[in-house]
Order: structure tokens, then sequence, then C-alpha cells
């Protein structure tokens, strides 16, 4: 089961999964954060923290010359799938700091993301990340 998840996550992050996380998450999903000490339970909480984190981890081009430059771009670079368990490392640059982490996605039966933990190095670039989710959980959270 966890091959099909894995598929339809990367036509999620390539956006071509309609309505993504809705389809992919349970709805009693739990997120762990690299940031956040309490694991977060439940489908709109963590559409809220992935959504986040799709906004905050994109990575940036290397030069204004150069914007189709990948290499700094978030991008997954090794995946290991067994079981009902996938392990997908990324990387990516942020304000020029080098970012390195997995994701490690659980699903049910059903097919449905039931654990999405996410772990991040080095520290520069937690410290990093922890800011900029920060305010970017505030916008979210925060009325139009």
């Amino acid at each position: 089961m966890i091959h099909e998840v894995i598929k339809q996550w990367h036509a999620h992050m390539r956006g071509e999964l309609a309505n993504g996380l809705d389809v992919l998450l349970d709805d009693d999903v739990v997120f762990y954060s690299p940031i956040v000490y309490t694991p977060q339970v439940g489908k709109e909480i963590t559409k809220l923290y992935l959504q986040a984190a799709g906004q905050t981890l994109p990575g940036e081009s290397s030069s204004p010359q150069n914007t189709n430059d990948s290499s700094k771009r978030f991008r997954y670079t090794k995946e290991v799938l067994a079981g009902n368990t996938a392990v997908l490392e990324f990387e990516t640059t942020i304000e020029g700091k080098y970012v390195n982490g997995v994701d490690i996605i659980t699903c049910n039966d059903a097919g449905k993301i039931v654990e999405f933990r996410v772990m991040i190095r080095p520290l520069q670039a937690i410290n990093l990340v922890h800011k900029q989710m920060g305010e970017m959980l505030e916008r979210l959270n925060t009325p139009n």
C-alpha cells in the first residue's frame, strides 16, 4: 500500500492531485514536527503544518539570472519503502543555508497517511525553518 500512497504524495507535491492532502491524510493523522515538541493530531492541523512547510521549504534559485537552477529547490533525493512506511530524504536551500531532512510517512491498510514525521538537519537549518514556519503558520492562521 505504501507504494501507491507515495506515488500519490509525489503527484500532490507536483500539484497534480486535486485536494491532495484531503485525499491522502487520515482524519486522525499524527504529525511530528521537527520544531514543535508535542505531536499534532488530526487532519486539519496536519494540513496546516504541511501547507506552511510547502511555503517555507520550496527553496530558492541560486541567482536571479538562473531561475531554472533546481539544485537549490526542494527535492527528494532518496526513497526507502517497506511495509506501510516510507522514508523520503529531501534537500533544499533557504536563505543560502543547506537544509537536509527526511519525511517518514506511515499509512494504514486503507491507503491513508496516519503518521507524518519530519526531521531536519543541520542546526542552522532547524533554527531557520523554526523562524520561517512560525511566521508562515501565523499568516495562515490569521483571517484576511
